[in-house]
């Protein structure tokens, strides 16, 4: 049988799953993710009501009469537009443009009309039904187009590309027909998890989107590329004109690339109230200083218009994300390599030597410059932490303060450091500890290798500290039980860290480790 996936036409076995097909076609799909099912498109098309006339030239945008005496021609036009593909351009006038001819059933009639700019016909030019041809009016005119008897053989209104219209000429073609789908009429979509879901003829499958970038927003794409966690984006809301994505929210970003907000559009919020926040338009909105564009949606609309609250999608860059912290020097060569751009090593030039710095940071500057300098350490000296999950705010701020909310190394400044205090305490930041409330607070004793941070029942909040040993009393702030949160364990060598001044930098990242 046949189906569609991600628009490209297959033969399966019947009774085949998504599974089987996802399989088969090797489809990119990260598990967990949500797939959109179209159970055929040509039930869908019954409720559409704009088509896109395409020309090598540029497009034209055409809107259906929907009165009842337009609807003998809108069902002609309906299961007939096809036809018009690859036809040339009968005819040019300052008046009209002509494409034909098809054969229709419609009969002509020898009537004079008015007409108007925007008109679109089913004109049978020469009172023949072998002649029909597609009229789309510049100027208002009065004329016999050899029309059906219904509506003055109107079946359609321009609504976009006149200009388009204006330059077409006889040597120019119609090169595709296609109807807009909004997802206001999408009711034969639906969106599956489960992939044992059996497929039926005609089916349509989207499994993934794939977006490109705008090369004039550099920081806020790289922001775009840091929610992407596993090939997948986790939606945080939906509503009838966007996606909003809202786990990074509160990283301040600058205002950068700002463009109309077409449906496909995805920006991040630059300002006010929900900065950081990243969106995925489905419809248009307007234009607005506040929001940076940082890409648009090529393929997979059918996924953003299905998508709920909580759902992961598939998603798939043009441009792959050059992150190269906390990868070893060998392994960034390769990948550079293969982006055409040069790799400077500093500090350790190792092959497993651990990257914790890179310059330029972003994607869009290293493959503007062609070439990046890496930073790399010891594996050792890498800092790896295991984080609690029953303090989610103070292990946000730890995250967020690190860079570790962004990025796979994070950094931390030591604030203090007392040889024989058998404690290090780390830079913190006043303004964002305001909102740390007491959260798993240590109760007997704090462990030896516990990291923590002083919540608001102090006036230090936000400080950071190591113990290198057990303590009943205090945190590895130096603070009471009460205004200590513990946010996770030091699973790396941590020793060394005791011996460090005041003003050194320690890299950390997010331990693999389970147990």
């Amino acid at each position: 049988m046949l189906i569609k996936i991600n628009g490209e036409e297959i033969d399966v076995a019947e009774s085949s799953t998504i599974h089987d097909v996802i399989d088969k076609t090797n489809a990119p799909y990260a598990p967990g993710s949500i797939v959109c099912l179209i159970k055929g498109k040509q039930e869908l098309e019954k409720n559409v009501s704009k088509y896109k006339i395409k020309t090598n030239k540029g497009s034209i945008i055409i809107q259906l009469d929907e009165s009842d005496e337009a609807k003998p021609l809108v069902d002609v036009w309906k299961n007939q537009y096809g036809e018009f593909n690859d036809l040339n351009i009968r005819w040019s006038t300052s008046i009209e443009v002509a494409v034909g001819p098809i054969v229709t059933d419609l009969e002509p009639t020898s009537e004079e009309y008015k007409y108007y700019e925007g008109d679109v016909v089913l004109s049978l030019s020469s009172f023949s039904n072998e002649s029909t041809h597609l009229i789309m009016l510049k100027e208002n005119t009065t004329n016999v187009y050899s029309v059906p008897q219904y509506n003055k053989g109107i079946f359609a209104h321009i609504i976009g590309g006149k200009k388009t219209l204006e330059n077409l000429t006889d040597d120019d073609k119609v090169i595709g027909i296609e109807p807009i789908i909004e997802r206001s009429i999408s009711t034969d979509r639906v969106s599956i998890s489960d992939l044992s879901t059996v497929l039926q003829e005609g089916n349509e499958l989207y499994t993934y989107i794939s977006f490109e970038i705008d090369e004039d927003s550099p920081i806020c794409v790289e922001h775009l590329f840091s929610y992407i966690k596993d090939d997948k984006l986790k939606v945080s809301y939906d509503c009838e004109s966007f996606l909003g994505f809202y786990d990074l929210e509160g990283i301040d970003k600058p205002k950068e690339h700002n463009t109309q907000r077409t449906r496909g559009t995805i920006t991040v919020r630059n300002e006010g109230v929900g900065v950081g926040k990243l969106f995925i338009y489905r419809e248009n909105r307007v234009l607005y200083p506040n929001h940076t564009t940082v890409g648009r949606v090529l393929n997979g609309m059918e996924l953003i218009d299905i998508a709920k609250e909580n759902d992961f999608i598939t998603v798939k860059s043009q441009q792959k994300q050059l992150m190269l912290l906390n990868k070893t020097q060998s392994e960034a060569t390769d990948i550079l390599s293969a982006a055409c751009v040069e790799h400077v090593m500093e500090g350790l030039v190792d092959d497993d030597a651990i990257i914790v710095e890179q310059s330029p940071q972003y994607t869009v500057d290293i493959l503007k410059e062609g070439k990046v300098i890496t930073k790399s350490i010891k594996k050792d000296d890498l800092c790896t932490i295991k984080f609690v999950d029953n303090a989610p705010r103070s292990v946000r701020y730890f995250k967020l303060l690190s860079g570790l909310l962004e990025n796979p190394v994070g950094q931390i400044k030591i604030h203090f450091s007392v040889p024989g205090m058998h404690i290090v305490i780390f830079e913190g930041d006043k303004k964002a500890a305001k909102g740390l409330i007491p959260e798993n607070n240590p109760v007997d004793k704090v462990i030896r290798g516990q990291i923590g941070i002083t919540n608001m029942a102090s006036k230090s909040a936000g400080l950071i500290g190591i113990r290198f040993e057990d303590n009943s009393e205090f945190g590895p702030t130096a603070e009471n039980f009460e205004a200590t949160n513990i946010i996770g364990d030091i699973t790396s060598d941590y020793d060394y860290l005791e011996k460090l001044k005041e003003g050194v930098v320690v890299y950390v990242t997010e331990s693999n480790n389970e147990s």
